[in-house]
């Protein structure tokens, strides 16, 4: 969607009479439905003066086409200002400009493509221009298919009108020089070099036609991103499809082809507990669906999933329009309905009612995610949900689909690859933690190496002895130890605390901490690693789950302040004590299991309560424990 759209003319006439601002605003009123805040309308004022400046050179023709605020497509992001026309060989080509008002930054070590500025009244870490400015274009290679087939060339650049640059600049630190290289960042007193970017771009106009077939282009995966999400499968094990795996995976292609077909919404449903391949199967057909030139979205609640799958991706293609393959929940408010073809929900149980900061915008995710696709997939286990606001459970998702008139499958993955393949070891899981009662009192014949230590030392030591071989091995632990703001960037600030054994939660940074080698020296904890899984891994148990007088115990209060996950437990529990024991119950003990399923082949367990680790120890069987 274009907010404002003329020649070059037109632009210039209303910059004259002062009146482009007010254009802008009237137009984002009526096509978005939302008001401009005073702080944006005089970006406005003062960025396209300085975009008149530039444009005011004879030598740039004057039917250029010109937008303003350009919307991408199922995204928030707007791109500042376009500018379109032909080339010295007439091909079809668009300048970007990304405009910036700031007049200071530092670099950001270690983060890929950041800086840190002042805006929106705080410093603050946000990306760098040239960068976002690169994103931008990308964003239309990958996926406007006028774009595409016209060969579109995009001229990405960033304009910092009010900043003065000086040597050794920030802004030109060597950790941006691939950003730099792609779309160049203008200056203060940079206006020739502005204006030879964009006269080197358009030698003649087009009356604003290129730009209205991008504004108009049917949204389509490039040919090349296509290849590169396939590149990602290629030769990796972990992705094969098994047993009833492919079932699924083959069900949701036929529904996919059906839906393009006839046009017809659709919903499936596919329930599965830990270890049944849910991710697998979304990742397969994410790949699959866009090589068939489907437009298509990973959706989950946690990012840990996300960032992990995108890092991979990015190994075959590092451009960022893999980004917008991969998304949060809370991506789909103001979504237009049927926009994406397929929306592949994975860990649907952790869905929210309400999306936003404050949980205050939309209606519903589940029916946000059904509206904004033609067919929409939700993997689920209703076992893992893990906070207060977790509603996702198959009886919410086809109350919303009969809502959006949308037709209901279902499918079950019942066979486990997790966990050695143990359903064994998933049932004694459930019955020692009270989730379920089943016959398995113990796992003697069962071929997964479970073991209680007595410290938490001796349990480090054995996960980081695991993780020599292969780098699959993580140290996890119950949120029972505060995650303050300070520090989290440091391995040397350790959070949790028993007695001599300290360690910090997992480092607030680029690296995924599934991936990192380095953060065998943190511990994660369950939205860091919910959706992941691991060779081996250590579980620290805390205060929340104790064994008392021959019973399991939890106690909500045990858990840490920073932990959001129980937020409105105690306001409930004045309405309803009994409910809000009950969710508080399902929440600790459903954390635990989440938890103890994430190593396919080994646990190893450590619990601050004495009792509970004599407790599990007699739960394993004869077995001797380390």
């Amino acid at each position: 969607m274009i907010i404002y759209n003329g020649s070059k003319v037109d632009f210039m006439n209303e910059v004259e009479n002062d009146s482009i601002a007010y254009t802008i605003r009237d137009s984002i009123l009526k096509k978005m439905h939302r008001t401009t805040g005073d702080a944006e309308f005089r970006s406005w004022v003062n960025s396209l003066k300085q975009m008149y400046m530039i444009l005011n050179d004879r030598e740039i023709p004057d039917d250029s086409g010109v937008a303003i605020e350009y919307n991408l497509p199922n995204t928030a992001k707007r791109v500042d200002f376009l500018i379109s026309g032909y080339g010295e060989d007439s091909k079809a080509n668009v300048v970007i400009v990304e405009l910036k008002q700031w007049e200071s930054l530092k670099k950001v070590e270690g983060l890929d493509g950041l800086v840190e500025t002042f805006t929106g009244g705080a410093n603050r870490r946000v990306v760098h221009p040239s960068y976002q400015a690169w994103t931008y274009a990308e964003m239309i290679r990958c996926y406007n298919e006028y774009a595409q087939h016209q060969d579109v060339r995009l001229w990405p650049c960033a304009y910092l009108h009010n900043y003065l640059r000086s040597t050794n600049d920030p802004l030109d630190d060597p950790i941006y020089e691939d950003y730099l290289a792609d779309a160049p960042a203008f200056t203060m007193g940079n206006t020739k070099q502005l204006r030879d970017y964009i006269k080197r771009a358009l030698k003649t106009g087009d009356n604003g036609e290129i730009l209205y077939e991008i504004d108009n282009g049917r949204i389509k995966p490039s040919k090349s991103l296509q290849d590169a999400i396939v590149g990602m499968l290629e030769d990796n094990p972990e992705f094969n499809l098994i047993d009833d795996q492919k079932v699924v995976f083959e069900r949701v292609m036929e529904l996919s082809r059906l839906c393009e077909k006839d046009g017809k919404k659709r919903v499936l449903i596919a329930q599965g507990g830990p270890g049944t391949g849910k991710t697998v199967i979304v990742i397969n057909l994410l790949a699959r669906l866009t090589q068939e030139g489907i437009f298509t979205q990973y959706c989950s609640k946690n990012s840990a999933p996300r960032d992990v799958y995108k890092k991979k991706l990015k190994g075959h293609r590092t451009k960022s329009c893999i980004d917008n393959m991969f998304k949060g929940s809370g991506s789909y408010v103001d979504a237009p309905k049927n926009a994406i073809g397929v929306v592949l929900a994975d860990e649907a149980h952790r869905l929210n009612e309400k999306s936003g900061l404050f949980s205050n915008l939309g209606v519903n995710q589940i029916y946000e995610i059904i509206q904004a696709s033609r067919l929409s997939v939700f993997f689920i286990d209703e076992s893992q949900r893990v906070t207060v606001k977790d509603i996702g459970s198959v009886g919410e998702i086809k109350r919303w689909a009969a809502k959006a008139g949308a037709s209901v499958y279902e499918e079950e993955l019942a066979s486990q690859f997790r966990c050695n393949g143990s359903d064994g070891y998933l049932a004694w899981l459930d019955d020692i933690l009270e989730i379920r009662s089943t016959a398995n009192y113990d796992i003697e014949d069962i071929d997964y190496e479970f073991v209680v230590l007595d410290t938490p030392e001796e349990m480090r030591e054995a996960v980081i002895e695991r993780n020599k071989e292969t780098n699959k091995s993580r140290i996890l632990a119950g949120y029972c130890w505060d995650w303050p703001k300070a520090g989290r960037s440091s391995t040397d600030v350790h959070d949790i605390k028993i007695e001599d054994f300290e360690i910090s939660w997992n480092l607030e940074g680029d690296e995924a901490f599934a991936l990192s080698p380095t953060s065998i020296n943190e511990a994660g904890c369950i939205h860091t690693t919910q959706g992941l899984e691991f060779e081996y891994v250590g579980v620290i148990i805390g205060d929340d789950l104790r064994f008392e007088n021959g019973q399991l115990i939890t106690d909500y209060k045990k858990r840490a302040r920073t932990d959001n996950s129980i937020k409105g437990l105690k306001t409930m529990e004045k309405i309803d004590p009994e409910g809000a024991r009950q969710l508080a119950d399902e929440i600790i003990k459903n954390t635990y299991r989440t938890l103890m399923t994430r190593g396919m082949r080994g646990c190893y367990v450590y619990a601050t309560d004495p009792k509970l680790r004599e407790y599990l120890n007699t739960r394993i069987g004869q077995r001797t424990n380390a």
